[in-house]
């Protein structure tokens, strides 16, 4: 084995609004393009109205509750929001990614994810509207 290596990557996600999407294979192709074997991978969002969760990835009715729990959970149009020069769904969004993550660990070993059979990382988009969102990949470890 060489010496600790550490690489960034710089994903563009385009989202289609609010929802999860599956960013699993964007960042295990950063691992292998790492060259990394044993280590960790941080993903992280830069953004203030979306975040990240790592979720059921083989039933979508999982997050489709997910998705119906935040909408009970954090409701749009709510008369004592005072931050919506963006919106309806200005606030509700901050209060979402506040709820959630803005960034996910995962440990790397015989380079792969050591994600349980399962699990996904999902970028959650908070807004109503379609945007770019910009994922920052940190890989970790030894080749």
């Amino acid at each position: 084995m060489s010496g600790c290596s550490v690489r960034h990557y710089t994903l563009q996600i385009s989202t289609q609004g609010k929802g999860t999407t599956e960013i699993t294979n964007e960042v295990a192709q950063c691992l292998r393009d790492s060259g990394v074997h044993e280590g960790l991978v941080t993903v992280f969002v830069r953004h203030t109205s979306a975040s990240l969760v790592i979720m059921e990835n083989a039933d979508q009715s999982a997050r489709h509750d997910l998705h119906e729990f935040f909408d009970r959970l954090v409701p749009e149009n709510t008369p004592w929001y005072q931050h919506t020069c963006e919106g309806p769904d200005d606030m509700p969004s901050h209060i979402r990614m506040a709820l959630t993550r803005t960034s996910e660990t995962i440990p790397v070993t015989g380079a792969r994810l050591q994600l349980g059979t399962w699990q996904g990382i999902y970028l959650f988009e908070h807004r109503r509207a379609s945007h770019w969102r910009d994922v920052f990949i940190t890989v970790m470890g030894v080749s």
